[in-house]
């Protein structure tokens, strides 16, 4: 099984790109960040016509979510748990059943900038930072309860998180940033220590592999990229791993997302 994660940075600018990507790459199951639309828009007909079935959890303008399978969906939920209040659109999952059954986590990560600090360098309550480290404890929780269920299960998606200093070009200009503060690696770290694998790293070592080129200053012809977008499996998950890749290529076409896919092939 083929499992896909694209932050498209927009579904309506990248609809036909998208569709394109997915008859060339054709996973199984594809899951989309920052589709930036609610719901009732959601093009689901042109995945439809590729034998996809669709769910989205979006919202008007911003972030959102979408799981695209090629087999059934099964329960799907919405909005990650631990905060009644939160109403921005940034996880979904649902199981997937093939040789057998997997849980699948659809995930857009805030990005938490500006960093915002008191004067002791804990984050300002209410600030975007401080939001970015509450939702990782959230995802920490929901995290837990996946290793205890004890079945194949992965959380796929944007993490907004620069793991190590070699998955930026240049480490020293991220150093402050939300994406690589030490606060947030630490938090990221605390979840892969519940007994994930990181499905990337577990197969590719080294500098030099990027998922993110920003559009300014030519970052792209440059490859200035960090690696922002990653599978953590369990280790039910993990011992069906065959392969991870990032399909790089993707980013020096037509009106590209300034993300590109990441995929793993799951002997399931």
């Amino acid at each position: 099984m083929k499992i896909a994660s694209f932050n498209i940075n927009g579904i309506k600018a990248r609809v036909n790109a998208l569709a394109d990507w997915l008859d060339e790459a054709q996973p199984d199951v594809a899951v989309l960040q920052e589709i930036k639309s609610v719901d009732e828009a959601f093009p689901r007909e042109m995945f439809e016509e590729r034998g996809y079935n669709v769910e989205a959890h979006g919202q008007k303008s911003f972030n959102g979510v979408a799981i695209l399978s090629k087999l059934p969906l099964e329960d799907v939920r919405r909005g990650l748990p631990g905060d009644d209040n939160d109403e921005q659109a940034r996880w979904i999952e649902a199981t997937v059943v093939g040789k057998q059954a997997i849980r699948i986590c659809g995930l857009y990560l805030p990005n938490g900038n500006p960093v915002e600090l008191n004067d002791d360098g804990t984050p300002v309550a209410g600030g975007k930072y401080a939001y970015k480290l509450g939702w990782m404890e959230r995802l920490k929780a929901r995290a837990a309860e996946l290793m205890a269920e004890e079945m194949p299960a992965l959380m796929a998606g944007d993490y907004n998180i620069i793991p190590q200093a070699e998955d930026a070009k240049r480490p020293e200009a991220w150093r402050e940033d939300a994406l690589h503060r030490p606060e947030s690696r630490a938090a990221f770290q605390r979840i892969v220590n519940l007994g994930f694998t990181e499905a990337f790293r577990a197969r590719t070592r080294g500098p030099g592999h990027y998922t993110f080129w920003d559009y300014q200053a030519g970052a792209w012809n440059r490859d200035d990229g960090i690696r922002i977008d990653h599978f953590l499996l369990t280790p039910q998950a993990a011992d069906l791993l065959r392969d991870c890749q990032i399909d790089k290529d993707i980013r020096g076409r037509e009106k590209p997302s300034d993300h590109v896919p990441i995929w793993v092939d799951l002997d399931l």
